[in-house]
């Protein structure tokens, strides 16, 4: 069977996750061989939290799981892409629909302003009502 390449990437994968109707691309995480298993078996997104050292079960606390609808990998099996349904709307920790919510402002001359980025999106959330620790 097809599988990531764990080794390649000493155990960890990027994975994108991807809105499966609009094609928003919601968030960059990791997973590790049993938060792909556990993907695979269960059909909700579980990554691998590099801070936490352990499975995060996406949802588990705001409730805003994703229901893995496909699973590709690229031409060198280490990259994930998971297209999701994303329940509740927001696939960020901040409160938006994507982790991907600030953008750069650049110059004419496409050098980037370091002052420069417009939030995109309204929240969707308020992280301090939904993450109470």
């Amino acid at each position: 069977m097809l599988r990531p390449d764990f080794k390649k990437c000493n155990g960890l994968v990027p994975v994108i996750a991807q809105d499966d109707k609009s094609s928003d691309v919601l968030m960059l995480a990791y997973m590790n061989e049993e938060a792909y298993d556990e993907t695979l078996k269960t059909g909700k997104a579980v990554y691998y939290s590099r801070s936490r050292n352990k499975l995060w079960r996406k949802g588990e606390e705001s409730g805003n799981v994703q229901n893995v609808k496909s699973i590709f990998l690229d031409c060198d099996t280490d990259t994930i892409l998971i297209r999701v349904d994303q329940v509740g709307g927001a696939a960020c920790h901040e409160g938006y629909k994507s982790c991907f919510f600030r953008k750069i402002i650049t110059d004419a001359d496409t050098q980037i302003n370091p002052e420069g980025y417009e939030i995109i999106g309204e929240p969707i959330f308020d992280p301090k009502n939904v993450y109470k620790k």
